[in-house]
């Protein structure tokens, strides 16, 4: 940390009085209302204080959460999906799922029980895991297959309580490579969907995408929603952006209009994100003081990805980026190039073949032609 807080807000008195809370949920949904923001989603450390005991904390959340739905109901906001804060109570240091206690293991269980429960309770549409410390520091006091299966069994019960429960939502998978933990075990979209392969969990989980952390993977902001929704496991986007010379997630809100488009082809072309959305899991710059600055950062967010989205439907619609990528290829459309997308060919006919047709021409990828079409649209 380099400095104190800077940012007061006039309703919030730095309690963790139940009080407080409600004032906080208060102006949470006065904000949603002015905005006209249909959906919202939270942690269950942000919107209730923790107890000295988990019947104390639960008891607290129920309160909250009895609240939360009353204004839901008159305001007619509903929830997203709801998470767990596994990450920030010193408990949980050396991890939640992953802790090399059985003990920390079975409290991050019942929290993240009683977090389902109340999402369902509110009619969540989802239910989000991050893993903020599943993962390591070091690797010489680490057992990583050991953690990694405990951390499977850990969904595999959240699978169960999700059908006891009759919660209907998506569970999703939130990736991050690293920060807080030197190493994250949902390091990137295909690390994940390697795990839930590994682990026969696939059908039962998508994931939530955040582009920051994408960023922080050494990926383009895009690139963890293009493999994502190329397999069908895109479920739900933390549209947050960050800053590419600083090495951290610093939950920008998005305001690249290009980056926008390309996320609205990805969810266009998957025909949507539902029952997932968009949501800004993202603050306002130390600097920006103003209670002002909060609507301006969200409404600018906001008509950005609407931007993006006009112009990633003239995209489709005029066909020409697509038709370009189609024709790159072309050649496996009939001949040898079919057989071997129906996989009915193999390593001896395709060794004939190069023997007759001799060696490949070359052909440019035109990659500044298709930037400047793209370039075009903007």
């Amino acid at each position: 940390m380099f400095g104190g807080a800077t940012i007061k807000r006039p309703w919030d008195d730095g309690t963790d009085s139940i009080e407080n809370a409600k004032r906080r949920l208060d102006v949470a949904f006065e904000f949603f209302q002015k905005l006209g923001i249909e959906y919202y989603s939270f942690h269950d450390r942000d919107v209730a204080p923790e107890g000295k005991t988990l019947e104390e904390t639960n008891k607290i959340l129920d309160e909250i959460v009895a609240y939360a739905a009353e204004l839901q109901k008159k305001t007619g906001v509903k929830l997203l999906w709801g998470t767990a804060n596994l990450f920030s109570h010193p408990r949980y240091m050396n991890g939640a799922a992953t802790n090399p206690d059985a003990h920390v293991f079975a409290y991050a269980a019942a929290q993240v029980k009683k977090a389902m429960e109340v999402t369902h309770r509110l009619g969540g549409e989802n239910y989000v895991f991050w893993g903020g410390r599943e993962g390591y520091q070091s690797i010489l006091n680490t057992n990583v297959k050991k953690e990694l299966d405990h951390l499977a069994a850990f969904f595999r019960m959240a699978i169960a309580w999700k059908k006891k429960l009759g919660f209907g939502g998506q569970l999703l998978i939130e990736p991050k490579p690293r920060e807080p933990t030197k190493h994250q075990y949902d390091y990137d979209a295909q690390t994940v969907w390697g795990f839930l392969k590994e682990y026969k969990l696939d059908a039962d989980f998508k994931v939530n995408i955040e582009p920051n952390h994408t960023t922080l993977a050494g990926h383009d902001y895009e690139h963890d929603l293009e493999m994502a929704s190329r397999f069908g496991y895109l479920g739900s986007i933390d549209s947050n952006t960050g800053d590419p010379l600083l090495g951290w997630d610093t939950d920008q809100f998005p305001m690249d209009i290009k980056k926008a488009t390309l996320t609205a082809l990805i969810i266009v072309r998957q025909g949507g994100l539902q029952p997932g959305g968009l949501n800004f899991d993202c603050k306002v710059r130390r600097e920006s003081t103003d209670i002002e600055d909060m609507f301006i950062a969200h409404i600018g967010a906001m008509d950005c990805f609407a931007r993006g989205l006009r112009i990633a439907a003239q995209i489709i619609q005029d066909g020409k980026l697509n038709g370009m990528v189609d024709d790159r290829y072309s050649s496996y459309n009939s001949d040898i190039g079919k057989k071997i997308e129906e996989g009915t060919t193999d390593f001896e006919e395709l060794e004939k073949w190069v023997h007759q047709k001799g060696s490949p021409t070359q052909i440019s990828g035109k990659q500044e032609k298709f930037e400047v079409l793209l370039n075009d649209y903007m």
